[in-house]
């Protein structure tokens, strides 16, 4: 049990009912709640005293905090963590929402572009910024090649045999030369026959063992280098569609503007986006990270709801969210992300 939960139980119910209302105005509102406006809606006849006493001893307790100098509360983070773990209330998927994610499945175009519009959805619906995490492309593979750009930058192009198409930058090792690549790509092209990158990756870790002495020492580094960028250690960036960037801005209060820049400074230049799909198969169904409980990004101020989804044989394979300032209405938003990711795991799987 979390400290925030033991520490709700103990709570009586003048006291439960107080933060609950303190919780629920500020994610409605955005504003710190004050005492007077709390006696008005109390299910018990109370003077603002009583609950100015109330509201000091839930700050005592590190559940709410004043800002500046105002008379109102706002919840703490541990507070939010504990609201949402004992006292939110989840509501249902509303009819229009509904219709708007749906809408997303019209015509049967690649999952790339279905999952673009899924994104721009889910930003649209939740009026925050929406993340989704495509799946690997995993048909076999027909064809390899390298192609060097500068220095410490090259291009790999995958050609699927279902005809799909990927080119992925990568940085190589040191040293490589044309035909150090030409050499790495033929070794793979000859293994390649039939195999996906996950099989292939095994193959040509026995092969490798097999042949030290054979290979050429850079080739084996650029092999071992793009490796690990198609094993999903590097290339997750790739996979990751972000929508909504403008929402995030305009519902931002001023003093709230670099935290959000921030955010998005993060998210471009990809860092530890190799953690979201990790954040969201640690539990099934909706997580919701609250301020810096979100490994994903160096911003505390932000929340992040997301969900996994996954495939026909019931893999976890991707992942859809939504990040937002920390008051965000997490009873609609989580019925809408856990919605989203059924829906993606379900088209996923039709057309596989």
């Amino acid at each position: 049990m979390s400290n925030g939960t033991s520490i709700l139980n103990e709570l009586n119910d003048r006291s439960r009912e107080v933060f609950r209302r303190v919780v629920e105005g500020y994610l409605e509102s955005g504003e710190p709640v004050g005492s007077r406006s709390l006696t008005r809606v109390m299910s018990e006849k109370v003077s603002a005293a009583t609950v100015r006493n109330v509201m000091q001893d839930l700050e005592y307790l590190g559940l709410l905090n004043s800002p500046h100098v105002s008379a109102g509360r706002v919840p703490t983070q541990m507070g939010l963590r504990m609201f949402v773990d004992g006292l939110l209330e989840v509501g249902d998927l509303h009819s229009t929402d509904r219709e708007m994610l749906d809408a997303t499945l019209g015509d049967r175009g690649d999952v790339g572009a279905m999952l673009d519009r899924v994104g721009a959805a889910l930003s649209g619906a939740t009026h925050g910024a929406s993340l989704v995490l495509a799946p690997k492309h995993e048909a076999p593979i027909k064809h390899i090649e390298f192609v060097s750009l500068a220095p410490d930058r090259a291009l790999v192009v995958l050609v699927f045999a279902d005809g799909h198409v990927e080119n992925r930058l990568f940085t190589p090792p040191p040293g490589q030369t044309p035909s150090s690549m030409r050499q790495a790509a033929n070794f793979m092209n000859a293994l390649i026959e039939g195999r996906t990158l996950s099989d292939l990756k095994s193959v040509m870790r026995r092969e490798i063992a097999a042949r030290r002495q054979e290979i050429d020492v850079l080739a084996q580094e650029l092999i071992d280098s793009g490796l690990a960028v198609w094993d999903g250690e590097g290339d997750s960036y790739e996979r990751l569609i972000v929508r909504g960037r403008a929402n995030l801005l305009e519902a931002a209060a001023e003093e709230d503007l670099d935290r959000i820049r921030s955010l998005f400074d993060d998210l471009e230049r990809k860092r530890d986006i190799a953690e979201f799909l990790q954040l969201a198969e640690e539990g099934d169904g909706v997580r919701i990270f609250i301020g810096s409980e979100n490994k994903l990004f160096s911003l505390s101020g932000s929340s992040l709801v997301v969900s996994p989804y996954m495939n026909a044989d019931r893999k976890i394979i991707g992942a859809v969210g939504v990040i937002g300032p920390t008051r965000l209405n997490y009873g609609r938003i989580v019925p809408i992300v856990d919605y989203t990711a059924q829906l993606v795991g379900r088209m996923i799987s039709d057309r596989s």
